[in-house]
């Protein structure tokens, strides 16, 4: 029986790239000379570190440009607040969003189930996988996964015939 994985895995090593770059340009520009900017990655998420609270957005703005020019979706990235940190310094956490949750496969099973395409959808720990009895239909699945705004960042794998 044919089936596929939907799955939401960030593209880490774009990531990395992104950050790298976001670094750079912060130790380069003239507005955050003198104002510690840094991006870094820790098991929470992306952490922004600045001395004053704009300057933590002003970075935050330059991770999410380079993220978007390494065509890694902003969609992953949950921002949090900016919050003060030691010696007056701020910083901002990025939580990174990577599975599909409980709430959101469940929500995902639902969708296929009104498309009223002829497929199954079951929930496998971070991914949903689909089957159907022929690969159109799972073709038509696709579609309409890709048209709906489930509000995470959806790919497509382990297509099976």
């Amino acid at each position: 029986m044919p089936s596929f994985d939907v799955v939401s895995e960030v593209p880490w090593a774009e990531v990395e790239n992104a950050l790298n770059q976001a670094q750079k340009e912060l130790s380069q520009r003239f507005d955050f000379r003198g104002t510690d900017a840094a991006v870094e990655r820790t098991p929470e998420g992306l952490l922004i570190t600045a001395t004053e609270e704009d300057r933590v957005k002003a970075a935050l703005d330059v991770l999410q440009e380079k993220l978007v020019r390494r065509k890694v979706s902003l969609r992953y990235f949950d921002p949090q607040k900016p919050e003060k940190g030691p010696k007056g310094t701020s910083k901002m956490l990025v939580k990174v969003q990577e599975g599909i949750e409980k709430d959101k496969a469940k929500e995902l099973v639902a969708f296929v189930k009104d498309t009223k395409v002829k497929v199954q959808a079951a929930i496998h720990e971070q991914s949903v996988r689909i089957s159907g009895k022929k690969k159109d239909d799972l073709q038509t699945a696709i579609q309409e996964l890709r048209r709906a705004d489930l509000g995470i960042e959806l790919q497509f794998k382990n297509f099976r015939d």
